[in-house]
């Protein structure tokens, strides 16, 4: 994000202001929208939320005031507002992606089958996408950057995720011609797999969130489904299914993974680098542990504090999500470079674990509930176990086997609900990657 100010300053100046469509003004939109006001050529020109008292409270936070703030329940009527320079909110989502002035469009919901149909209305209009809907990422990612580049527009994952946040490092470090071994994030919610929306009530009532986004933090589902967006986008790949998870300090610099990360025969954990992985107890922070087989090299790493080798820890001991959102957006429309993107077709899968015994004929849900959680796996032993896609679990989807607590749930355990625009996609994907 070098020279991103100067680059805002300068669209600032021209009066090219950088007009974006939100959608969800929840915790996450409304940081964003705040954000995004006191910045310099950019602006949250629009704004929608299922509750339109919430886009009202987020641009209020944003100290936008009433005179200022338009609501807007048609195209015609969004479109006249923008023109005249006023704030709209809406609770029509299909605004976004219909706008005429938004040149960028941002996914904060959460919710694969609402991000899908954003993303690709958006893209076929002719608007970046920023998706911070990690979940959706993960599921048809590869499909909607093959979408942008056919539409001649950006798709992007987030700064400020994780995921975007450790691509800095990891490119820093690829730039500078260092080996990659290791790449992940910390976690701070200590690991309940059985927790559910219920047991997680007076702790998310104390935070002001959600029950089912602590449920999937503390389940350790956002760490898998963030992990596999990190593979996804560098070829890297889990070492075991799941993730090893060692605990470890963010004191000097989070050393301790130079030796937790070196391979079994050296004393280390790992069975191979080139992996992604999550370390408990150096949440928020994102790192990557990096080599070089040059001596001279190494001998420069050591002299500037780095440790003995022969591994070394590059460690950002912060993300800060929905407020870095904006450059992401501003790297989009003035460099037409995306933050992170898959590489090609998925090199890992966010699966789906059974959180209690579950009986056929049984109802489960998906991300923050009570039946699931997710975990990682490669593409290809996904494909070859047939294991299910976490993000197409949604609360039609029904057992069709009896399972038990822990066991990784296949496509003869489960009958999906194959009406969805996100199953149609993925199974589009699928056909593109076939081989």
């Amino acid at each position: 994000m070098l020279n991103m100010d100067q680059k805002l300053l300068k669209r600032e100046e021209e009066g090219k202001i950088i007009r974006t469509g939100i959608v969800g003004a929840g915790q996450m939109g409304r940081g964003m929208v705040t954000q995004m006001a006191i910045m310099k050529g950019i602006s949250p020109a629009i704004v929608s939320n299922i509750k339109l008292e919430n886009v009202i409270n987020a641009f209020h936070y944003a100290g936008i005031t009433d005179d200022q703030i338009v609501v807007a329940k048609t195209l015609e009527e969004a479109n006249k507002y923008m023109e005249m320079g006023k704030y709209v909110a809406t609770e029509n989502s299909e605004l976004i992606s219909q706008a005429n002035l938004v040149e960028c469009a941002i996914d904060v919901t959460g919710v694969p089958e609402v991000g899908v149909k954003i993303a690709i209305d958006s893209m076929n209009n002719g608007k970046h996408v920023v998706m911070m809907d990690v979940e959706t990422d993960v599921v048809i990612g590869p499909y909607l950057k093959k979408l942008g580049e056919k539409n001649n527009v950006i798709y992007t994952g987030s700064a400020g995720d994780e995921p975007g946040t450790v691509m800095e490092l990891y490119s820093f470090a690829k730039a500078m011609g260092m080996q990659v071994k290791v790449m992940g994030k910390g976690k701070n919610n200590k690991l309940d797999y059985a927790c559910n929306p219920d047991t997680v009530l007076p702790e998310a009532t104390r935070r002001k969130m959600s029950p089912r986004m602590l449920c999937a933090f503390k389940d350790g589902t956002k760490t898998m489904v963030e992990m596999t967006a990190m593979s996804n986008a560098t070829g890297l790949i889990p070492d075991i299914i799941g993730g090893h998870g060692p605990s470890a300090s963010p004191a000097e610099r989070c050393k301790e993974l130079n030796s937790i990360f070196r391979l079994k025969k050296d004393g280390g954990i790992l069975n191979k680098h080139g992996v992604v992985e999550y370390v408990n107890g150096i949440a928020p922070g994102v790192f990557v542990t990096i080599a070089t087989e040059n001596a001279e090299i190494a001998y420069q790493m050591q002299y500037h504090s780095m440790g003995p080798g022969p591994l070394w820890t590059l460690y950002r001991p912060y993300h800060l999500c929905n407020l870095e959102t904006p450059l992401t957006v501003a790297k989009a429309v003035i460099d037409r470079e995306p933050t992170i993107i898959p590489i090609d077709g998925p090199v890992s899968e966010c699966i789906t674990v059974a959180k209690k015994d579950l009986k056929a004929g049984e109802y489960i849900d998906g991300i923050g509930g009570y039946t699931t959680y997710g975990s990682i796996a490669t593409a290809e032993e996904t494909r070859a176990n047939g294991y299910v896609v976490y993000g197409l679990i949604n609360k039609k989807s029904k057992m069709k086997k009896d399972v038990k607590k822990g066991q990784l749930l296949t496509l003869s355990d489960v009958e999906l609900d194959t009406s969805t625009q996100l199953y149609n996609v993925r199974k589009e994907q699928d056909d593109m990657y076939r081989k």
